[in-house]
């Protein structure tokens, strides 16, 4: 059975951070496309990072480029979102992702709330 479990969420100051874990069972998460999405109510779920399967490659959207970094430890099952300089547009539900697109897999959480305010 497969589970994805995200923590770290909470609320924080403008400029702040916060780390989102993912802690992953029943996947391989070196083999599948692990990402992280967000989303807010009222409007579509939308990528935030993805480490490639196989590789180090990330990949980000332009609006957390420079700010979020997304790791992966293969040994733990987990994967890691480091979100600095955090502004009030990030607020959302933060969800974990594992993709293995040629299997016709994925996966999902039930996310994480984050909250950035004053």
């Amino acid at each position: 059975q497969v589970q994805l479990v995200e923590s770290g969420g909470g609320w924080a100051q403008p400029g702040g951070s916060l780390r989102l874990s993912c802690e992953t069972s029943g996947v391989t998460v070196s083999i599948y496309d692990m990402s992280w999405y967000r989303q807010t109510p009222g409007k579509e779920r939308e990528l935030v990072a993805s480490i490639i399967k196989n590789s180090n490659i990330s990949k980000y959207d332009d609006s957390v480029k420079g700010r979020f970094t997304i790791s992966r430890d293969n040994d733990k099952k987990t994967i890691s979102l480091q979100m600095n300089q955090l502004k009030p547009e990030d607020t959302a539900k933060y969800y974990c992702n594992a993709r293995r697109s040629s299997w016709g897999l994925s996966y999902w959480g039930k996310g994480t709330l984050v909250t950035v305010g004053q």
